[in-house]
C-alpha cells in the first residue's frame, strides 16, 4: 500500500509543480501587461519594482494553487489510465476510493497550508502592496518640458522654454511665472537657461543667464519693479518628484488585508455599534410616540385656530423623520461592511477548500478522458476553473449587495462543484471488470486450447 501511494502521489508532484510555474508566469504575465505602463513612467528604480511584483504575487499564488491541484490530477490520472494502470489496480482489487486516497490527503496538506497562507502571509502582502501603490501614485514623472508649450508640474510656476536640448539640461528663451506669492506677480525671462535636481529631489534649480525679471503688486498695481540679471537661480519645490515611502501603519487595512480572526474582531464590534444604534431609534421612537400619544397639554385652542396642534405634530414627525435618516444610514453602512468582512472570511476558507473539490472532479474526468498530456488537463481545468471563479465572483458581488447570506455566496461554487465530483467519483467506483471470453478464444489459438483441454471455459 506504501509502495501505491508513492506511485500516485509521484504522479501528481511533477505535474503540480509544472502547472503551478504556467499559472503563475500566466498571472504574473497578465500583470506585467496591465500595470507596467503606470511603473515604468514613473522613473522608478528597478529595486521598486521588482518588489511591487513580488509582493502580487501572494494573489497570484492562491489563485494559481488550486487550479494546479485539478491540472495535476487530471493529468495523473489520465497518465494512470492511458497506461492501463487504473485497469490493473482495479483487477488488482484497489477501489477507486483507495486510488484518490493518497490525492485527497495531500490535498488536505495544501488546504491547510495554503489556509496559513490566506491568514498569515496574504494579508500583509495586499496591505504593503496597498501601501506602495499609494506612493507611487504620489510620485509624479519626471519633469517634462516641451519646447514651445507651457509646463505646470511644478505647484505655483509655469515654465516655457521656446527650445531644449536632447543631449543636455539647457533651455532657450525661459519665461518662468511666479505664482507663489498672493501679494506680488513676478516674471522672470531669460535668454538660456540650465535646469536641475537637488540631490534630493526636493528643489528644481534653474539657473538663469541674461534676462530679466518684472514684479508688479497685485491687486492695485500700485508698484512695478524691473530687475536685469547676467545670472540668477530660482531654486522651486519640487516635492513629489522623489519616492517617498509611507509607515505601514499610517493606512488603516481593508478587508482583503485582514486575517480571518482580525475580521471576525471587527464584524463583532461592527454588531455592537449597530446594536447601539438600533436601541437609539427605538427609544427615539417610543419616546416620541407617548408625546404624540399625549397630546398638548395646553388648553383647547379657539375654533380658528384650531389646526395649531395639528401643524405641530407634523413639524415634530418631519424633524423626527431627518434625524432617523442619518440613523438608518449610519445602521446600513455598519451592515454593509459585516457583509463585506463576513463574505471575505468564508473566502478565505472557501478557496483552499477547492483544492480538496478539484480532487474529486479531477480523478474521475482523469480516468474518463484516459488522457494524461497537459494539453488536454489545462482544457478541461480551464472549464471548470473558470466556471468555479465565475460563480465566486458572482456569489461574491451578490453577498456584498445583501441579496445572498455570505456563507452561500462563498460556498455556492464549492457545492455544485462538490455534489458534481461526487456523483463522478460514485459512478466511476461502480464500474466494475468483465471478461469477454467469447472474445477471449478468438485471441487464443486453437491448438493452445486442445492442448490445456479447455472444454468449456464459460
Amino acid at each position: 500500500m506504501i509502495i501505491l501511494w508513492r506511485h500516485i502521489l509521484r504522479a501528481h508532484a511533477i505535474p503540480f509543480l509544472f502547472a503551478l510555474v504556467v499559472l503563475m508566469l500566466i498571472f504574473l504575465l497578465q500583470f506585467i501587461m496591465k500595470f507596467m505602463d503606470q511603473l515604468v513612467g514613473k522613473g522608478l528604480s528597478a529595486g521598486v519594482i521588482i518588489e511591487v511584483i513580488v509582493l502580487n504575487l501572494a494573489w497570484m499564488v492562491v489563485l494559481a494553487v488550486p487550479m494546479s491541484v485539478l491540472v495535476a490530477t487530471l493529468m495523473a490520472f489520465g497518465g494512470l489510465a492511458s497506461n492501463n494502470e487504473i485497469t490493473a489496480m482495479r483487477a488488482s482489487g484497489v477501489s477507486l476510493y483507495r486510488m484518490m486516497a493518497p490525492a485527497l490527503v495531500a490535498s488536505g496538506v495544501v488546504f491547510y497550508l495554503l489556509l496559513l497562507f490566506n491568514n498569515e502571509v496574504l494579508p500583509d502582502a495586499n496591505h504593503k502592496a496597498a501601501t506602495l501603490s499609494r506612493d507611487i501614485q504620489r510620485k509624479k514623472p519626471t519633469l517634462s518640458i516641451v519646447p514651445g508649450l507651457f509646463s505646470q508640474d511644478l505647484t505655483g510656476y509655469t515654465i516655457l522654454a521656446r527650445k531644449t536640448f536632447a543631449e543636455s539640461n539647457d533651455l532657450e528663451g525661459v519665461t518662468i511665472f511666479d505664482n507663489t506669492r498672493h501679494e506680488i506677480q513676478s516674471t522672470v525671462a531669460a535668454r538660456r537657461g540650465v535646469v536641475s535636481f537637488s540631490p534630493d529631489y526636493r528643489k528644481l534649480i534653474m539657473d538663469l543667464y541674461d534676462g530679466e525679471i518684472h514684479e508688479i503688486s497685485v491687486p492695485d498695481y500700485a508698484q512695478y519693479r524691473k530687475i536685469r540679471f547676467e545670472k540668477h537661480r530660482i531654486a522651486m519645490n519640487a516635492e513629489g518628484f522623489d519616492f517617498q515611502r509611507s509607515q505601514e501603519s499610517a493606512f488603516a487595512r481593508g478587508d482583503r488585508e485582514l486575517s480571518a480572526e482580525d475580521m471576525r474582531s471587527k464584524v463583532d464590534s461592527l454588531r455592537v455599534r449597530r446594536a447601539v444604534y438600533e436601541r437609539r431609534v427605538l427609544d427615539r421612537l417610543k419616546n416620541e410616540l407617548e408625546k404624540l400619544l399625549a397630546g398638548p397639554r395646553t388648553p383647547a385652542p379657539r375654533p380658528m385656530v384650531a389646526n395649531v396642534p395639528t401643524i405641530a405634530a407634523l413639524s415634530r414627525i418631519s424633524m423626527l423623520r431627518s434625524s432617523l435618516e442619518s440613523e438608518f444610514y449610519s445602521i446600513r453602512d455598519l451592515m454593509r461592511k459585516e457583509r463585506e468582512f463576513r463574505v471575505e472570511i468564508h473566502k478565505k476558507y472557501a478557496i483552499p477548500v477547492a483544492c480538496i473539490v478539484f480532487i474529486l472532479v479531477g480523478a474521475p474526468l482523469g480516468i474518463m478522458s484516459r488522457r494524461g498530456t497537459f494539453g488536454v488537463a489545462a482544457s478541461l481545468s480551464l472549464g471548470f476553473f473558470l466556471l468555479y471563479w465565475a460563480c465566486l465572483i458572482g456569489g461574491e458581488k451578490l453577498a456584498d449587495r445583501g441579496l445572498l447570506e455570505p456563507w452561500i455566496g462563498m460556498w455556492a461554487a464549492n457545492i455544485l462543484l462538490g455534489l458534481f465530483g461526487g456523483y463522478l467519483t460514485y459512478r466511476s467506483a461502480r464500474e466494475t471488470l468483465t471478461i469477454n471470453w467469447s472474445a477471449l478464444r478468438r485471441l487464443v489459438p486453437e491448438r493452445f486450447r486442445s492442448e490445456v483441454g479447455e472444454e468449456n471455459p464459460e
